[in-house]
């Protein structure tokens, strides 16, 4: 198959199912070699089966495309290591990490238990770190031995992670992190042919079918805004050579829409000169209230 990714080795985390499994068959098609990684756990990140990522490697096939399974766990750093050690060695070399990977468990924040924290942010923001930290490191090494390097990393956040989610604080903590660090990669790997950029999708899931049943309600007829294909093409065209010159950048994608999204700016700003007295400090935090532009509430809010 040829098409704008023709050629290109890209990984995609938590393929088996969902936007990832849509993202593995759009890279392929775009003629990408994709390595399918998903360790087919439950909607809360119970249990394990090997099945979703074979059958989505299966289905490429069918497609005559190039594909493998990777069961690795991307959290893992030793697992994530051995996922990117494992796309070199079948594909020799790397091209693009689509990191997807993620599971909820949604608490109010007074109820959410450790175990629950750790568990989210764990597959979420340690998943993005350690899957990237393995991939950004062999991008570099082949820079220095002279290859041609035109890396992409694509992280995925969250409108909960860009604007909080009353019921998601663990998930939406661990979402803003990923669009922070994003941020942090675009800067720093620049130097080595290196782009990170992140989407903000929605779309039918496992995650969103249950907490929002309405929204994600598929039509009778026409068009559907909330099938998780809508999303891929934005991030087929991020991992193509055609996109090198964006980078650092945050998109909201639902259906037809593509939304560049403006993070955390400077607003109204007030500076005496000198220390403030504690009474003195109310008045002028008011005033930069009422100057300010207030931001939007937090999903479910």
């Amino acid at each position: 198959m040829s098409g704008i990714c023709e050629g290109r080795v890209v990984i995609v985390t938590g393929a088996g199912r969902g936007i990832g499994r849509e993202h593995a068959l759009a890279f392929a098609r775009e003629g990408a070699r994709v390595v399918v990684n998903d360790l087919g756990v439950a909607g809360d990140g119970s249990g394990a089966s090997q099945g979703p990522a074979h059958d989505v490697v299966d289905e490429i096939r069918a497609l005559g495309g190039e594909a493998v399974a990777s069961d690795d766990d991307i959290a893992d750093f030793a697992g994530a290591g051995r996922l990117v050690a494992g796309a070199v060695e079948r594909f020799g070399r790397l091209d693009v990490l689509v990191n997807n990977a993620g599971f909820v468990r949604d608490r109010m924040f007074v109820s959410t238990g450790e175990e629950e924290w750790d568990a989210v942010v764990r597959v979420h923001l340690k998943g993005h770190y350690a899957c990237a930290r393995h991939a950004a490191a062999w991008f570099r090494d082949a820079k220095k031995r002279g290859l041609e390097v035109d890396g992409r990393i694509i992280n995925t956040s969250s409108g909960a992670g860009l604007l909080g989610s009353v019921g998601q604080s663990a998930y939406s903590a661990a979402k803003a992190g990923i669009a922070a660090l994003t941020l942090v990669q675009a800067a720093e790997l620049g130097r080595y042919g290196v782009t990170a950029n992140a989407i903000a999708p929605a779309a039918r899931t496992r995650m969103t079918e249950g907490a929002f049943a309405e929204m994600m309600k598929k039509p009778d007829s026409g068009f559907d805004r909330m099938a998780p294909a809508n999303i891929s093409p934005l991030v087929v065209w991020l991992g193509s050579a055609a996109s090198r010159e964006v980078t650092g950048q945050v998109f909201e994608v639902a259906g037809g829409e593509i939304t560049v999204m403006e993070g955390w700016r400077r607003g109204p700003s007030v500076d005496r000169s000198e220390r403030w007295a504690p009474a003195e400090v109310g008045p002028a935090v008011r005033d930069l209230l009422a100057r300010a532009t207030p931001g939007p509430k937090p999903y479910g809010a």
